[in-house]
């Protein structure tokens, strides 16, 4: 079972997220690679709700496929290209995030392969063997 750190004597986190997470010994590693708010159709919601929940259903099914859940989750990456989009972003991530929740990094970047893009969001997963 993985642990939440969060040490009373630094500032809380900002949001919903666990300053670390500690993965003890015996735990295999699933590492997913950024994923994008697309469709298998290839569709782009035209908001970062749309698109961060696609994220999330994406990561979802990686999750599904190695046998691990997103209460397995615990470190996020995420990028979104608008400081407006935080707020939609962070709602959607806590819709799928498990108590504790994960550690996690967002960050505001000036845009990914395609302009229709508005975040991206990588995962890494534990679980015991």
């Amino acid at each position: 079972m993985t642990k939440a750190v969060t040490p009373k004597t630094i500032r809380p986190p900002f949001a919903r997220y666990s300053h670390a997470v500690e993965v003890p010994a015996g735990h295999r590693l699933l590492v997913c690679s950024g994923q994008l708010g697309i469709a298998p159709d290839d569709t782009i919601p035209a908001d970062v709700e749309g698109q961060t929940r696609l994220c999330f259903e994406n990561i979802g099914a990686i999750l599904r496929e190695a046998g691990m859940g997103f209460e397995h989750i615990v470190r996020i990456n995420a990028f979104v290209t608008r400081r407006e989009d935080l707020p939609g972003y962070m709602k959607v991530r806590d819709e799928f995030t498990a108590s504790p929740p994960p550690a996690s990094t967002l960050m505001i970047v000036s845009g990914f392969a395609r302009e229709a893009f508005l975040v991206e969001v990588e995962a890494i997963a534990a679980c015991a063997e």
